[in-house]
């Protein structure tokens, strides 16, 4: 396919403009690319769910891999343990490398290796041997999450990109949920390899799909020359930036908020509360359908009309008063707590987040323009590695508690709203990034 680039319309409008970058210069294919066809968004929203598809999909197998492998459930743990280092350190080596050659190249590449990756997984003779590829398979499916944000801003600018990361959020926030249930179906057609092996269709698809439908976004005018340490020398520039540093860790520590959420709340609600498994799944869905919802509601109705920072901040505020009121749920304050209560706080939480997390990204990534590839990096890296680093906190105080869960959830989001308001606030918006 012949790819055309996307050119850069010279200095960026303020962080509020209400359209997207002018393109001039362009093949009606990509031009129909930069108006947010419906084929470029579920491309993309593909590519940034493909990751956490593949390691939700196989979640219902883990105890089949254990026996069939004839491995410990510790060792078979670790699968996901390396997919979602992979996830986090990948995004560092690929952001940064699409700034150098552009973005599609990049991603292509992943996208053969991911494939590749799964398909051998498939095919394991032994736990060892699958933690390794399921290294590589995280290492490659980030080039999906780190370069699809990057496009988002080689694209848009302003409200459009606010409002395009919240399209993104409905088609990547379906993924975990439907996920188990897809893999549980496989799992009654077929073994845990089969579940490898539908990853491994899905990746060709997508492949094939990126190949033949999306041209490239970063223009050779616009890329980095010389060494790649130039180019990874971007990240410090960044980091240097106190209003991208603030935006980044509110969205990361709000992230491990979420990230807590995920990894407690069943032991909490089936565990502690006594709930059924079934009843665990219902509000697991309610609650990630709440967090889709109001992110379309972000996009469809508040950008454009709200400033993103009382946005950002209306969401920070929601989350940490949440977060509280499940702590002075979870530990007693008012007698014992129902499950309705609990469940109601942790909804609040996960629906807030849907304001937080595309609005972070936004404000972030509007303050970089030639290193959006390393911005991205950024956002994705921390808020895997701040997200695992944290959540395993929730179960320091063993198994008969919800409250050190409620303790870390509200922690990230004080830290998160810390960040905003001492580094986001202060700080003078700029037209352009380093």
């Amino acid at each position: 396919m012949e790819s055309a680039p996307v050119h850069d319309a010279g200095p960026r409008p303020a962080a509020q403009a209400t359209t997207p970058v002018p393109v001039p210069s362009l093949t009606p294919h990509v031009r129909r690319q930069a108006r947010v066809g419906m084929l470029v968004t579920l491309v993309l929203g593909g590519l940034t769910a493909l990751p956490p598809l593949s390691m939700d999909m196989y979640l219902p197998a883990l105890p089949q891999v254990t026996d069939a492998l004839h491995s410990t459930a510790s060792t078979v743990q670790f699968t996901l343990t390396a997919c979602l280092a992979g996830m986090a350190v990948g995004q560092l080596l690929v952001g940064p490398l699409s700034d150098r050659f552009g973005r599609r190249r990049p991603l292509l590449a992943g996208m053969v290796v991911y494939v590749l990756a799964t398909a051998v997984c498939a095919l394991a003779p032994s736990a060892p041997l699958l933690v390794g590829f399921r290294l590589v398979q995280g290492l490659a499916g980030a080039a999906g999450i780190v370069i699809s944000r990057a496009i988002v801003r080689d694209l848009y600018d302003g409200v459009e990109m606010a409002r395009f990361f919240s399209t993104l959020m409905l088609i990547s926030g379906v993924a975990p949920i439907v996920a188990p249930v897809i893999g549980g179906q496989i799992l009654r057609l077929t073994d845990w390899r089969g579940v490898f092996v539908v990853c491994t269709v899905i990746g060709v698809a997508l492949t094939a799909v990126v190949w033949r439908a999306l041209g490239e976004t970063l223009p050779p005018e616009q890329r980095h020359s010389g060494e790649l340490r130039g180019t990874f020398g971007a990240f410090r520039g960044l980091l240097a930036n106190r209003a991208f540093t603030g935006y980044v860790a509110a969205g990361s520590f709000a992230f491990a908020a979420l990230f807590t959420y995920v990894s407690a709340s069943s032991f909490v609600v089936q565990d502690v509360y006594g709930a059924s498994a079934q009843t665990f799944s219902l509000l697991f869905g309610v609650n990630s359908v709440g967090i889709v919802a109001v992110g379309q509601l972000n996009g469809k109705v508040l950008v454009g009309r709200v400033d993103l920072d009382r946005v950002l901040a209306v969401g920070l505020a929601l989350i940490t008063t949440a977060g509280a009121a499940l702590l002075l749920l979870t530990s007693g304050v008012f007698g014992h707590a129902s499950l309705f209560a609990i469940a109601a706080a942790l909804f609040v939480m996960m629906a807030s987040m849907g304001l937080v997390l595309p609005t972070t990204n936004t404000q972030a990534l509007l303050l970089t323009k030639r290193n959006a590839g390393a911005a991205s990096a950024l956002i994705g890296t921390s808020s895997f590695l701040v997200g695992a680093l944290i959540s395993p906190l929730a179960s320091v105080a063993g198994d008969g508690t919800a409250v050190p869960m409620a303790i870390t959830i509200v922690t990230c989001a004080l830290i998160a709203c810390a960040a905003f308001a001492g580094l986001c606030v202060p700080a003078r918006r700029t037209v352009e990034g380093p």
